[in-house]
């Protein structure tokens, strides 16, 4: 009898490490703080609903924090140095009093909605500032959006993904995912990195552009990783017929129904990118739903 007592305690705290465990993984895996940049200048509407979108998917909190403007610099020749000097009516606290107030208007008073204390923060800042958050959500860049410099920092220096807010706030954000699978070490973290949002996701499909890859995996091998983690995932694979990848990515997109675009930024490198275009850049020019960047 005694035997048989010290084998079900020991059977019920086996159940209880394996219930304890499971629920530490699953903790694991949610985003719990979320940061959001504003710039007064920019129309941050669509950013901070974005931010909020996701943070109630997990119970996050959102933090927002001033974005610097970028201040023209006088170069100096000897020695050569570079200055940022702001305009003679810069009023500092002006600034960060009128960016809180976005970023709250923003929330709609969500609790879960917190404004980061102490003074702006400029690019490179904002690429380090980043590494304490799970997610950094910025506007589209573009003449009327955000700066790509300030998008670059937080994709290269933060280590962590960036989530591109679309002009127009969408009502979801991950409900439906399209992953651009290119086989590039790029998209596989982004993909490592989106698995919070890629577990809760409704349906998951993985695109692949013929000709338009790195040598790597395929999607369907991509497919079986994600069922690896108990994640449902379609693969299409599609020949663009001449138009370009980011054409072709935002219109698969459209079609599918996608809330939420994954993609590894600047497969290709930047200055290529620039020269020749590029499937990252036609997507931070025209993507007209949120996409999550890693690189």
């Amino acid at each position: 009898m005694a035997v048989a007592m010290c084998a079900l305690r020991l059977v019920c705290v086996q159940v209880f490490f394996a219930i304890g465990t499971l629920a530490y993984a699953n903790r694991s895996l949610d985003m719990k703080i979320i940061l959001v940049p504003t710039d007064p200048a920019t129309p941050a509407l669509s950013t901070v609903v974005c931010a909020r979108l996701v943070a109630e998917r997990f119970g996050a909190a959102v933090e927002g924090v001033a974005l610097r403007p970028a201040f023209a610099e006088v170069v100096a020749p000897d020695p050569i140095v570079a200055v940022t000097l702001p305009p003679a009516d810069w009023d500092e606290t002006k600034y960060i009093r009128e960016a809180r107030q976005l970023f709250e208007q923003g929330g709609g008073g969500a609790k879960t909605f917190r404004w980061r204390g102490g003074g702006t923060v400029d690019d490179g800042e904002l690429g380090s500032l980043g590494r304490l958050y799970d997610l950094t959500v910025l506007p589209r860049p573009g003449p009327k959006g955000g700066r790509v410099t300030a998008f670059e920092a937080a994709l290269f220096d933060s280590g962590r993904p960036v989530l591109m807010a679309p002009p127009v706030a969408p009502a979801t954000i991950g409900d439906s995912i399209l992953i651009h699978w290119n086989r590039s070490t790029e998209t596989a973290r982004a993909i490592a990195l989106a698995m919070p949002l890629l577990v809760k996701a409704k349906r998951v499909q993985f695109l692949f552009v013929e000709g338009n890859s790195v040598s790597g995996p395929s999607a369907r091998e991509a497919a079986g990783h994600l069922a690896a983690h108990g994640i449902n995932a379609t693969e299409k694979s599609i020949d663009p017929k001449g138009r370009g990848p980011g054409e072709v990515i935002l219109a698969e997109a459209k079609a599918f129904g996608a809330d939420l675009l994954l993609k590894g930024a600047y497969t290709q490198s930047r200055l290529r990118q620039m020269i020749f275009g590029g499937a990252t850049s036609h997507i931070l020019a025209r993507a007209e739903l949120p996409v999550l960047f890693a690189h």
